[in-house]
């Protein structure tokens, strides 16, 4: 019997939340797709708060994912940008954790390691490795599905590993793993 897991890869943004799904086979990744959110179009930033948390629902009640990697926030001089990043990833994972889904957190320079083998990879170059790791025809238009599907990726490369990011499987675990953010 084939052992099969299907793990959903979210790039958060406040701008475009791209994602990625890939199923893994018997140790064997296929691409099944990406996509992004588009949120630009919207000015209301709860708004668009209530639509990432949403569309993540939606792709947690279509495809069923084992596992959730999500890319952390990248460290800016911008601390407004940092908060609207923290609070997009934050109710993507909200949204896994009330399907109680495990998550792993993943920094940018290690899901760009894993795909490319360089840290300070850009974009262009993760997608292009992408497209030939998965068999892409096509890369899209804007690269954060490639960022959601390149952390699906790279978790499933860093299976089996000890300390691979921040993983949480649901609620308590938040909360036990993380007592000075509640209260």
């Amino acid at each position: 019997m084939a052992k099969e897991k299907i793990i959903l890869g979210i790039d958060p943004g406040t701008q475009i939340m791209g994602f990625g799904i890939i199923k893994v086979v018997n140790k064997k990744m296929e691409f099944v797709q990406m996509n992004e959110l588009m949120l630009k179009k919207y000015d209301d930033p709860y708004l668009r708060l209530k639509l990432i948390f949403e569309r993540t629902l939606e792709l947690i009640d279509s495809y069923h994912p084992d596992e959730i990697a999500i890319e952390a926030p990248f460290y800016s001089k911008n601390v407004q940008s940092m908060l609207k990043l923290g609070r997009a990833q934050g109710v993507a994972m909200a949204a896994g954790l009330s399907r109680q889904i495990p998550i792993t957190e993943y920094l940018p320079k290690k899901i760009k390691m894993a795909i490319t083998g360089n840290g300070n990879a850009s974009k262009e170059q993760v997608a292009k490795m992408l497209q030939g790791l998965l068999a892409l025809k096509t890369l899209p238009k804007n690269l954060d599905s490639t960022d959601g599907l390149a952390a699906a990726v790279c978790h499933f490369y860093n299976e089996g590993r000890i300390n691979v990011g921040v993983s949480y499987t649901g609620w308590e675990a938040f909360v036990r793993q993380n007592p000075k953010k509640i209260g």
